[in-house]
């Protein structure tokens, strides 16, 4: 049998496991991050080029709706790019450092094929990641599932960009549930809303927002 002591020793061994535990499960994404305050001047809507902002796009009670068709024009009559009603963080471009996205996202059930968010620009490609639905379900573009069953319901979404580490990491309610090496460095900006993937869309596409913010490092 152990002593006294040993038994003191093992109890204080398994508290602070525990202790560890806890403080790596409630461990928030945004720690040791500066947030950047966002005015609206810095939510520049980006919508179908032929329609008034009203139809394709709302703030109500602290909740920004954006939504599209499939058949919408571009956002500029001179682009040949899917439709899009997004949010695009104008004034906040950065290309060093490390930079995240926080906000609250809602995805009614039908909408498929339609990017939520994203980070725009990269040294190889248009972009750095595309967080999809499809089916309810996020995709890294149109490929490895990242989370599912995510219709009619609100949740936390946190996405992290290391530059100068090359990485980039998604959160869902506070959880870690994917990271992937970044394309190069670039001109660099956050988006959210809508915007077509190539294939495989609905005819309605929507997300919702709300508490929508920029941290850095």
């Amino acid at each position: 049998m152990m002593s006294s002591s040993q038994q003191y020793l093992v109890f204080l061994m398994l508290l602070l496991f525990i202790t560890r535990c806890v403080l790596l499960c409630t461990t928030d994404p945004t720690d040791g991050f500066i947030n950047v305050p966002l005015t609206e001047d810095n939510f520049e809507i980006q919508r179908p080029y032929d329609v008034p902002l009203e139809e394709r796009y709302s703030y109500k009670n602290g909740t920004r709706r954006l939504w599209v068709y499939a058949d919408d024009k571009p956002h500029d009559p001179n682009s040949h790019t899917q439709p899009r009603t997004e949010i695009r963080i104008h004034g906040l471009d950065y290309s060093s450092g490390v930079w995240q996205f926080e906000g609250h996202a809602f995805v009614p059930n039908g909408t498929s094929g339609a990017t939520i968010l994203q980070i725009h620009g990269a040294s190889h490609g248009a972009t750095t990641i595309i967080l999809r639905i499809y089916g309810g379900d996020m995709r890294y573009y149109s490929g490895q599932v990242m989370a599912t069953d995510l219709y009619d319901k609100w949740f936390r979404i946190n996405l992290i960009h290391d530059v100068d580490g090359g990485n980039v990491t998604v959160f869902l309610d506070g959880a870690q549930v994917f990271t992937t090496g970044d394309q190069g460095p670039g001109d660099l900006y956050f988006k959210c809303g809508v915007y077509a993937a190539p294939e495989n869309i609905s005819y309605y596409m929507e997300s919702r927002w709300r508490d929508i913010k920029i941290y850095k490092k």
